[in-house]
């Protein structure tokens, strides 16, 4: 299949059981019908455990800037999300 928004062809990738099309030239996702469905499921499951999100809370850096004293720099916070979307 080609990217609809370059006509690159589309590279698949399965992370965690969903089956990701994305395009290596201009870096976009396509999902299939239901592939959202299966992330969103997914994110529940994953975060109605409380180890989980503690420990996604210390790995993704939430927690680094916890003293209001401390200046936040102007990076984005990763996810879980981002282990499906590692390319």
């Amino acid at each position: 299949m080609n990217c609809p928004n370059c006509n690159e062809t589309l590279l698949m990738s399965d992370k965690n059981g969903v089956e990701i099309d994305y395009c290596p030239k201009c870096r976009g996702i396509w999902l299939d019908r239901g592939e959202l469905e299966k992330i969103i499921e997914r994110s529940g499951e994953h975060y109605s455990k409380k180890e989980n999100y503690e420990s996604d809370y210390k790995r993704y850096g939430y927690d680094k800037y916890g003293n209001q004293k401390q200046q936040h720099p102007h990076k984005k916070k990763e996810s879980f999300l981002s282990d499906f979307f590692d390319f």
